[in-house]
C-alpha cells in the first residue's frame, strides 16, 4: 500500500499548493494528487489554478514523493497529444515519480473551450479510448498520425521524453471505464470504495496499482471538521452523474442547497480520531484498492498534514485487507 495526499487544487492558489506538496513530503505520504480543473466545484472554493504549472514546481520542490493527476481528461480542453507532451516532460523534471491520471471529464471544465462537452457517456468513452491511443502512439517516439472517429494527429512527435513512460491511471466509474482501464491503461483510478470497479479492472486482465480517495476532514473535534466540509465540499455528495454534467459552480451551488451537516457526516470521515480514519482507509483495502488518497475537507490543512505524521502514518501502514496474511 502507498499513501497519497489530495491537493485540493479548488481551494488553494498555487504558491499554497507547492508548500502543502512539500509539507506533505516531509509528513511521509508516499505520493501527492492534484486535480487538474478549470473551474471549482462551488464558488466559495474560490481557486482552479493550471495544474501543470503547479506540478512542475512541485517537482523541483521535492526530491522523493510521487505526482499525480487525479484527473485530467485529455480529449476536449486538452488535445491527447499536448497532454502526452505535457507528462512526458513532468516526468524527466521529477525523475520518473509521475503518474498520469486520466478520465473521461465533467462539463464544468471542458466546455469552455466552445465544441461543446459530448452529450453520452458512449462517446466520453471512445475519445477516452482515442486519447489513449494517441497518447501511447508518441510516448513510442518518432513522428506519428492517427485517424479516430474523434480525434486526430497529424505528424506530430514529442522530442523529450523520458526512458520510461509514465504510468497512466484510467477513471472508472463503472464497468466499461474499468474494462478500458485493464486494456489501455496501467492502473485503475476511483473514487468509490466498490469493489466491483476492482473485479471488472481484474476480469480485463488489469493488474496495475487501484487509487481511491477516501473523503475525510480533519479539525480538533467533529463538529467544525463536518461544518466545513459542508461548506466546501458538499458537492461531492451529487454523485457522478450530476457531477459530469453541471456546466458552471453556481449550479453546484444550486444543487446543493439542501445538504445538511450530518449527510457530510455520513460521507466523510470527520473530526481527530485516528480510528476512524484507520476504518475508512480499512474499507478502502478491502475493496481491492492499494494506492490510498486521503483528500482532507476540514479547515486546517497544516493541522491534518500534523495529525497524519503524529498519529495516522505508522499506524495505516500497518493495515492489510481483509484476508491478507504477512
Amino acid at each position: 500500500m502507498e499513501i497519497g495526499y489530495k491537493l485540493a487544487a479548488e481551494a488553494f492558489g498555487p504558491q499554497e499548493l507547492v508548500r502543502q506538496a512539500v509539507r506533505a513530503e516531509a509528513a511521509g505520504f508516499d505520493f501527492v494528487e492534484m486535480s487538474d480543473h478549470f473551474h471549482p466545484w462551488l464558488d466559495v472554493q474560490g481557486h482552479s489554478p493550471f495544474a501543470w504549472t503547479v506540478l512542475g514546481a512541485i517537482a523541483v520542490r521535492t526530491e522523493r514523493v510521487g505526482l499525480a493527476t487525479g484527473v485530467t481528461c485529455p480529449t476536449v480542453r486538452y488535445h491527447p497529444a499536448v497532454i502526452a507532451q505535457a507528462a512526458a516532460t513532468l516526468a524527466l523534471l521529477c525523475g520518473d515519480r509521475f503518474v498520469l491520471g486520466v478520465g473521461a471529464g465533467e462539463r464544468l471544465n471542458e466546455h469552455v473551450v466552445g465544441p461543446g462537452f459530448p452529450e453520452s457517456a458512449q462517446e466520453r468513452h471512445e475519445r477516452l479510448r482515442e486519447a489513449l491511443e494517441i497518447i501511447r502512439l508518441l510516448w513510442q517516439g518518432g513522428y506519428r498520425s492517427y485517424q479516430g472517429a474523434h480525434l486526430r494527429l497529424e505528424d506530430a512527435r514529442i522530442f523529450d521524453l523520458p526512458d520510461r513512460p509514465p504510468l497512466i491511471a484510467v477513471a472508472a466509474g463503472g464497468p466499461e471505464a474499468a474494462r478500458l482501464a485493464a486494456e489501455l491503461g496501467d492502473g485503475l483510478f476511483a473514487t468509490e470504495d466498490r469493489p466491483s470497479l476492482v473485479e471488472h479492472y481484474r476480469a480485463g486482465g488489469g493488474s496495475g496499482p487501484r487509487y481511491a480517495e477516501v473523503p475525510v476532514a480533519w479539525a480538533a473535534d467533529e463538529q467544525t471538521a463536518a461544518e466545513a466540509a459542508r461548506e466546501s465540499s458538499r458537492w461531492a455528495l451529487t454523485g457522478w452523474k450530476v457531477m459530469s454534467e453541471l456546466p458552471n459552480p453556481v449550479n453546484f451551488e444550486a444543487a446543493t442547497t439542501t445538504v445538511r451537516t450530518d449527510d457530510v457526516r455520513q460521507a466523510f470521515t470527520c473530526g481527530s480520531d485516528p480510528e476512524r480514519y484507520a476504518g475508512a482507509v480499512q474499507r478502502h483495502l478491502d475493496a481491492g484498492f492499494d494506492r490510498i488518497v486521503l483528500q482532507n475537507a476540514g479547515p486546517d490543512p497544516d493541522g491534518f498534514l500534523d495529525f497524519y505524521a503524529r498519529e495516522l502514518d505508522q499506524p495505516l501502514r500497518r493495515l492489510r485487507p481483509a484476508g491478507a496474511t504477512g
